[in-house]
């Protein structure tokens, strides 16, 4: 599965941005996502996950509560619903797929993930 991440861009703290990740060449469906990000002299670390079906989600302690992961599998597509945005949040940020059976627990691990985007780019100005 070939996976095209975009919306990031610049915002001002305390904005909004709503990142999308369009999959190709495989059923979405099939598949559990998640999205990473790596900041500035940083580790790529966990953001957000989604089962299959949208079953169960999974975020990292620092964005509960602002961001929200959404599947549209009709659409092949999945988002990263970002509010409340932090310059800390600043990063690339880049959506991965793994082949997911329906009862499995989310991972937030990204050595699990199979499939990953190209990455898009998040800048949160003070």
């Amino acid at each position: 599965v070939q996976l095209q991440a975009s919306g990031g861009g610049l915002v001002q703290a305390g904005g909004s941005l709503r990142l999308s990740c369009a999959a190709s060449g495989r059923t979405l469906s099939n598949y559990a996502m998640g999205w990473f990000r790596q900041g500035p002299g940083k580790e790529r670390e966990f953001v957000a996950t989604i089962s299959r079906g949208a079953v169960r989600t999974n975020y990292a302690d620092s964005v509960k509560g602002r961001f929200t992961i959404l599947r549209d599998d009709a659409k092949n597509t999945v988002y990263l619903q970002m509010n409340s945005l932090k310059p800390e949040d600043t990063a690339v940020y880049y959506c991965a797929a793994r082949p997911a059976r329906w009862s499995d627990a989310t991972i937030v691990s990204d050595g699990e993930y199979d499939y990953w985007g190209q990455g898009t780019l998040v800048t949160v100005s003070s």
